[in-house]
């Protein structure tokens, strides 16, 4: 055998055993990743959000899931799929207390009830205030005004100026959230169905601290109205703030602190451009004064005049005139009449 020969046969048998190496390194891999797969852990299954929740987030159908939990790191403070308190259904409408990662355990104090203390504190946005007015069923929409809607505030007062009284009604602040109407904050009765409540008497409102101060002087001056906005409205703001250039949007920001950013600026209530309305808009009698007073005919004929008392001195006459005495009554004559 020559050299050449031998040369190649080495070559092969290398290429050889590099071949068998690499495939045995690519199947052990498939294998290591078969095992961690099958490593899943096969604990109980625990309550872990679904998604990211934030601060305030008030609890839906989507919200909340089950997954394995390795047994020995399962706390007593999570919510086991076999807990008695653990159905998702009855946590929807709970508000979150502390900012939640997608798939972190829900523990049992991450979560406020309706009817647990500081559940009005942790539905508040950050930096947000709330506000209760005074409503009735005119008010208020006859009662169809749930927590969690969206209204315009208007005050209805008089203004005095120097014409007199001037009626008007003014929108003073857009798309407010509703928090609770009287002390409910689901809206429900005692059956658990949302009904209209024809006796509601307050409505608390989610506002800016700005917004609370005039919301309170509104009070003061008129009577106030909740107009209940549509859902699709949002959309509308949120087209209009970013119009006007009010949506700053950071360079780098992530799709979903995009999307964070356009819905607190959607979700945000306006109390800028805000409109008005007259008495004289509304009514023609108004605007114009009194019609029976400015269309009464005048008088035509001559009235006539008063006589004299006795003994009174007649009236000057316009011209030359002559003044003629008998006795104690004196006589006027014009001049040139006869």
């Amino acid at each position: 055998m020559n050299a050449k020969k031998l040369m190649l046969l080495v070559g092969a048998l290398v290429i050889a055993v590099v071949t068998a190496f690499m495939a045995r390194s690519l199947f052990s891999g498939e294998a290591t990743a078969e095992a961690q797969a099958a490593a899943v852990p096969q604990g109980p299954k625990v309550m872990v959000a679904n998604k990211p929740l934030p601060v305030g987030t008030i609890i839906d159908a989507e919200a909340l899931t089950f997954q394995p939990w390795p047994e020995e790191l399962v706390q007593n403070v999570y919510y086991t799929e076999t807990d008695e308190d653990a159905d998702p259904s009855a946590l929807i409408g709970t508000v979150v207390r502390n900012a939640i990662s997608a798939g972190q355990p829900i523990t049992r104090g991450a979560l406020v009830g309706p009817n647990d203390r500081g559940f009005l504190a942790a539905a508040l946005g950050p930096g947000m205030r709330a506000v209760s007015v005074p409503i009735s069923a005119t008010t208020g929409v006859s009662g169809f005004v749930f927590p969690g809607d969206r209204v315009d505030i208007v005050v209805t007062h008089a203004v005095e100026s120097d014409n007199g009284k001037l009626d008007a009604s003014e929108t003073i602040v857009r798309n407010v959230r509703v928090l609770a109407i009287n002390q409910s904050v689901d809206g429900k009765n005692a059956e658990g169905v949302q009904t209209a409540n024809a006796n509601i008497a307050s409505a608390t409102l989610e506002v800016t601290p700005k917004i609370a101060e005039k919301v309170s002087v509104a009070q003061s001056l008129g009577k106030l109205s909740l107009v209940l906005r549509s859902i699709a409205d949002n959309g509308a703001e949120l087209e209009r703030a970013v119009a006007a250039g009010e949506v700053d949007l950071p360079e780098d920001a992530t799709p979903d602190e995009e999307r964070r950013i356009l819905l607190q600026v959607a979700n945000r209530p306006v109390d800028s451009n805000t409109t008005y309305t007259t008495g004289g808009q509304v009514s023609r009698l108004v605007r114009d004064g009194n019609p029976s007073a400015r269309n009464r005919p005048a008088q035509t004929a001559a009235q006539p005049a008063a006589a004299p008392a006795a003994g009174a001195a007649p009236a000057p006459s316009a011209g030359p005139s002559v003044r003629i005495a008998r006795g104690n009554a004196v006589t006027v004559v014009p001049v040139g009449s006869n």
